[in-house]
């Protein structure tokens, strides 16, 4: 097995992101990555079983982005409420990037079938994001804090797609918004934000 260190590893990554961003997941074939990366069949297939492979390594790479930046809003400090509410600016910014195309996990999971490792490694994020919400969401002594993350979650993913399909220049303050109310509802009356 090759080290995830790997130079070659990391620039057929590298094409692969820049790629899958600028199209979609399905759309872009082993054959365009590895013309992308300046490589061979041969060295793709040494790092990478096969593409469904390549794309866990991508998303697995995408969701540990998403732990070092999650992990750098609780650093950050301030209360489960202020690390909520950074959280949802930061999707909400993310949403109404230029060029932005949705949700890398949405977007996998519409175009990968339920039963494959393309869908387990969509699963491996959806189940950290609502640990993490759950998590913010007991801290502040929320009601129901699992229903308050899924129904956090179902909003964050709408806001993803409204970014890509509407008006992404009013994503992120209606994210915030809407998150908040959201959170106020299940919280005790002196603990609203």
């Amino acid at each position: 097995m090759m080290s995830a260190q790997s130079p070659v590893r990391a620039r057929i990554l590298d094409s692969a992101g820049r790629l899958f961003g600028a199209d979609s997941i399905r759309s872009v074939s082993a054959d365009k990555v590895i013309a992308d990366a300046g490589t061979t069949k041969v060295t793709f297939y040494r790092h990478f079983r096969s593409k469904d492979h390549l794309v866990v390594a991508y998303l697995d790479g995408q969701l540990d982005d998403l732990r070092a930046a999650a992990e750098a809003q609780r650093t950050a400090g301030g209360d489960a409420c202020a690390v909520l509410l950074r959280l949802a600016a930061a999707n909400g910014e993310i949403a109404c990037r230029p060029g932005f195309r949705g949700c890398t996990f949405i977007n996998a999971a519409a175009e990968y079938p339920a039963d494959g490792v393309v869908r387990d490694a969509v699963e491996r994020y959806r189940t950290w994001l609502h640990e993490v919400v759950t998590g913010l969401l007991v801290e502040l002594g929320a009601d129901h804090p699992d229903v308050v993350a899924d129904q956090l979650i179902m909003l964050r993913d709408g806001a993803m797609v409204h970014g890509f399909m509407g008006d992404p220049a009013a994503v992120a303050d209606a994210l915030v918004t809407a998150g908040r109310a959201i959170i106020t509802a299940h919280l005790p009356a002196q603990q609203h934000p």
